[in-house]
């Protein structure tokens, strides 16, 4: 099975949502590899973002899109985990304070500067500077946009990544979620852990957002997290199933029937889930470690021995 191309590269937005009174989303579809969601909130004095973008280009137009709401600076820029479509674009926030969880700051430096080959498709990433948060937190830290409290929490285990926070504004009851959530896209725990994502979704919905911002794809419902517990299960399952054949993760994936979830966007995505499912099937600790190499290169073969699309 191979993920069919998709024509375009798709342009960033112009404008943000308000999904609450001074909080906004900035979605950028389609949603797919590196294509990530940010959002940001208001106050008298300033602002605060939630992540940034993968490019120089996307990270600007998010900029632009601030600056059509507000004259006010980005005093405070909080990152979600790692990866590079939610920090490459730090770099263009020079007066805010970068704030993140103590694993997101060398994981930064470790994933190094942006590159395509051989995973990607070609990405213009612009002249990136890698700027990891210089204030950095345990496992939660209160920022305030004037008296709303936004409560950034370390989800507590490996899940997405080892190093996953939400942003969660009780008053308002919305749910900046990271890439612990993907609406329409497949979830992906290839460096972090199928049991701890699931354990993570469980305290996502004990918070009962009625707002969610996920970390790609439009804005949604608790209902987006009821379907990530789906997909992940389905990864379980597809593990001990091809364990128990003495398969390997990619003949799996190859032969495993998507079922209802053969519409989400990246199903490739199956191959290095299952890599993480089969150690875990076979006793592994949540982000232990396993061939992240070997992973990739096999999801690359799911996806007819091409790189993987990419359209930031």
């Amino acid at each position: 099975m191979s993920t069919p191309p998709r024509p375009h590269r798709f342009e960033p937005p112009g404008r943000a949502t308000e999904v609450a009174d001074g909080i906004f989303a900035y979605v950028q579809p389609d949603g797919s590899w590196w294509i990530n969601n940010t959002g940001f909130l208001v106050g008298t004095d300033g602002v605060v973002s939630i992540d940034s973008c993968s490019t120089t280009d996307r990270t600007s137009a998010y900029l632009g899109a601030i600056a059509r709401e507000t004259d006010r600076p980005v005093r405070t820029l909080v990152n979600t985990h790692h990866h590079g479509d939610h920090t490459f674009g730090n770099y263009l926030f020079p007066g805010a304070t970068i704030v993140g969880h103590d694993r997101i700051r060398a994981a930064v430096r470790e994933w190094g500067e942006p590159h395509s080959a051989p995973l990607f498709t070609d990405v213009d990433w612009g002249p990136v500077e890698l700027a990891p948060p210089f204030l950095t937190f345990e496992d939660r830290v209160k920022v305030y946009v004037d008296d709303l409290v936004c409560d950034v929490q370390y989800i507590g285990t490996p899940a997405h990544t080892d190093n996953d926070s939400v942003v969660w504004i009780p008053e308002r009851r919305v749910l900046f979620s990271g890439d612990l959530l993907f609406n329409g896209g497949t979830p992906f725990v290839m460096q972090g852990s199928v049991a701890g994502a699931l354990a993570a979704l469980d305290r996502l919905a004990a918070l009962e957002p009625e707002t969610i911002v996920p970390g790609h794809g439009p804005v949604c419902g608790p209902e987006t997290i009821d379907a990530a517990h789906g997909y992940l299960r389905f990864v379980q399952r597809t593990a001990a199933a091809g364990r128990a054949a003495g398969v390997a993760p990619l003949e799996a994936a190859l032969s495993t029937d998507l079922g209802e979830y053969a519409d989400l966007l990246d199903p490739e995505r199956l191959v290095g889930n299952l890599h993480r499912a089969y150690a875990e099937d076979a006793g592994a600790p949540p982000g232990a470690a396993i061939d992240l190499r070997a992973a990739s290169a096999d999801m690359i073969t799911f996806n007819g021995g091409r790189p993987l699309t990419c359209h930031a």
